[in-house]
């Protein structure tokens, strides 16, 4: 791969950093808003007519999927389904887009799709600052889906200015930027969701904010962020430079298992996160502030994690790491009867939330060449999305139909598959395990 200056790969990293940490932070205002925010808009369009409004069918659609359960499940879960719901149209928007916008990457420029991403990033918040009803709110969430493309291409420009030594230290930083974000960002726009300045909309404050840290973001990746891909920097390698096609690359593990680990892995482990609100509620009556607790302690021992021990990790090794610890966490849940338990098994997720998705953001990568990476780890995240974007819904259904001993056990199964596939199938890339020494000179 062609060489990257020292100091410029340092500049690059500071402005991924920093851009990213801002679009996440964004991103997670609105987590810990939905419950309100969707009673919200169910009590302000109550009235002779709402029968016909969009929510109002949604809402008529959960209650028969409610329905088909044999155990009764409480209407405090309505509002709470509909959230999963809206996540999970996040999600397969995404795994639409994805793919388009690493391929736009590759042939535009990872610069030049970044900012056509944060143009789509805009328009979503501002549709949310002005969203006084349910329909405009959905279309914020649409706009939001099919345009945010930041995580990716931050992943991409990471490899882009990353050798062999330093790819996977690189992407534990994109990593971090996640875990310090879920730390602080949720609670940021609970407690500007508290500050309510327009009546119409009372969360335009936290949307406001999420807007002005947008809108700063993008106008610093404007003049700070310069074009990363080599065929556009004058900086390919000859093969690349003498054909339009990208240079050929020795594949030690296939991009399908690659994907298919992806997906499996989110199909389980995103069912499991979205769960842990009723389970926490059912065994040991969490309100919302307690279960915040209880993630932004996720997010902390992750952040520690990925600063300390992840990026000095070979990828192979973090991802098994990853997906063991996700396997005990599964096993912890579906018998846990103390608080003391409960922390445990967070500990085992904090652990999964470092380490397996960065590892094979970094496989992939290795297994791309330079005209090719913005595709394939669209592509990558895609699958990743559709087990996102599915998870919440399959995992559910089986956690209320039989139970949580079941739902927990059956996603034990599911993780110890993936696991099969992480320690029987996949194999470290030659140049994937770093030399420390080299290693530890490139690091910032």
């Amino acid at each position: 791969m062609s060489t990257v200056n020292p100091s410029t790969r340092k500049r690059v990293l500071k402005v991924i950093f920093v851009s990213l940490l801002l679009d996440l932070i964004s991103f997670t205002f609105i987590l810990p808003l939905f419950p309100k925010l969707l009673e919200f808009y169910r009590n302000s369009e109550a009235g002779p007519d709402s029968q016909s409004t969009l929510l109002a069918r949604i809402l008529d659609g959960l209650h028969a999927y409610k329905s088909a359960f044999a155990k009764p499940i409480e209407s405090r879960y309505d509002i709470v389904l509909l959230g999963g719901a809206l996540g999970s149209l996040f999600s397969l928007l995404q795994a639409i887009a994805s793919p388009v916008i690493g391929h736009l990457s590759d042939k535009y420029g990872r610069r030049t799709a970044l900012l056509a991403s944060m143009a789509g990033n805009i328009l979503s918040v501002l549709l949310w600052v002005m969203a006084v009803d349910f329909r405009t709110f959905l279309a914020s969430r649409i706009v939001g889906g099919l345009s945010e493309g930041n995580v990716q291409l931050a992943t991409a420009i990471a490899t882009d200015i990353s050798d062999e030594n330093s790819r996977g230290s690189t992407m534990a930083l994109i990593g971090a930027c996640f875990s310090i974000a879920f730390t602080f960002g949720p609670a940021l726009g609970a407690y500007l969701s508290s500050i309510s300045i327009v009546a119409a909309n009372p969360f335009a404050t936290a949307a406001g904010v999420s807007l002005t840290l947008i809108v700063v973001e993008t106008v610093y990746l404007y003049f700070s962020l310069p074009e990363t891909l080599p065929n556009k920097t004058g900086k390919a390698t000859a093969k690349t430079t003498t054909s339009t096609k990208p240079a050929a690359v020795t594949r030690t593990n296939s991009h399908f298992l690659l994907n298919l680990v992806h997906f499996s892995f989110l199909l389980f482990f995103s069912g499991m996160e979205f769960s842990l609100p009723f389970m926490t509620y059912d065994l040991f009556q969490y309100n919302s502030s307690q279960n915040g607790r209880l993630l932004g302690f996720v997010g902390l021992v992750a952040s520690l994690l990925q600063g300390g021990v992840t990026r000095r990790l070979a990828p192979l090794l973090t991802v098994r790491i990853g997906v063991s610890a996700c396997l005990i966490a599964f096993v912890l849940l579906g018998r846990i009867s103390t608080v003391s338990s409960l922390y445990l098994a967070a500990t085992c997720l904090a652990t999964t939330s470092a380490t397996v998705v960065s590892g094979l953001n970094t496989l992939s990568s290795f297994e791309a060449s330079e005209g090719e990476r913005g595709g394939k780890l669209g592509v990558l995240r895609s699958w990743g999305q559709l087990g996102r974007g599915l998870g919440p819904l399959l995992f559910t259904s089986v956690y209320w139909w039989a139970g949580r001993e079941v739902a927990y056990n059956a996603g034990a199964l599911g993780i110890l598959g993936v696991a099969i596939l992480a320690f029987a199938g996949l194999k470290s890339p030659p140049g994937s395990v770093k030399r420390k020494a080299v290693a530890e000179k490139k690091e910032l």
